[in-house]
C-alpha cells in the first residue's frame, strides 16, 4: 500500500512539474515578444512577465520536480527490483534529460532577467516542445513496460520531432500572416 501511495504523489507531482515547464516556455516567448512593443509598455510586461515567472518556477515547477523526484526514488527504495527491469532504466535516463531540460529552463529565466537572453521566440517555441517529446517519451515507456523496440521507438520518436516541429512552423507562418 505504501508504494501506491507514493506511486501517486509521483504522479501528481509529474502533472504540476510538466504543467510548470509547458508554461514557463510560454512566458519566455510573452518576454521575448515584449520587446516588440513600444519602451513604457516593454519595460512593464517584462517586469510582469519576471514575477509570474520567478512565481511559477520556485513555488511551483522546482518544488513539483523535487518532490517528484524524491517519490520516484523512495518508489525505487520500495522496490528495488525496479532498477533490474530495462523499461526503468529507459525511463531514468528520458527523466535525466527532463531534469536537464528543466536547468536549461532555469538558466533561461536568469538571462531573461538579466537581459541577455537571445533567444527568438520561434526558437523558444521549438524548445516547448522538447518537453514534449519527454513527456511522451516517459509515459509511452512506463505504460508499455517495455524498453521499447529501438527501431519503431526511435522511428516514431523521430516522426513525433517532425510532425511538432512543422507544426511550430505552420503556426508561425499563420502567425505572422495575420
Amino acid at each position: 500500500m505504501e508504494y501506491l501511495y507514493a506511486k501517486s504523489v509521483h504522479i501528481i507531482f509529474v502533472v504540476s512539474w510538466m504543467a510548470g515547464l509547458f508554461y514557463i516556455v510560454r512566458l519566455f516567448i510573452y518576454h521575448v515578444e515584449a520587446n516588440e512593443r513600444p519602451e513604457n509598455e516593454r519595460l512593464v510586461l517584462q517586469r510582469q512577465f519576471e514575477v509570474m515567472q520567478a512565481k511559477l518556477w520556485y513555488i511551483i515547477t522546482t518544488p513539483a520536480m523535487i518532490l517528484s523526484v524524491l517519490a520516484g526514488i523512495y518508489m525505487i527504495y520500495l522496490n528495488p527490483a525496479l532498477l533490474r527491469m530495462d523499461w526503468m532504466l529507459v525511463k531514468l535516463a528520458f527523466v535525466v534529460g527532463l531534469l536537464v531540460y528543466h536547468f536549461i529552463c532555469q538558466r533561461i529565466i536568469k538571462l531573461q532577467k538579466q537581459g541577455r537572453a537571445n533567444w527568438t521566440s520561434t526558437q523558444l517555441r521549438i524548445w516547448n516542445e522538447v518537453a514534449t517529446i519527454f513527456l511522451v517519451a516517459i509515459v509511452f515507456t512506463v505504460v508499455l513496460k517495455t524498453a521499447i523496440d529501438w527501431f519503431y521507438g526511435l522511428t516514431g520518436l523521430v516522426l513525433f520531432v517532425i510532425i511538432i516541429m512543422s507544426a511550430v512552423k505552420i503556426y508561425k507562418y499563420y502567425r505572422l500572416k495575420s
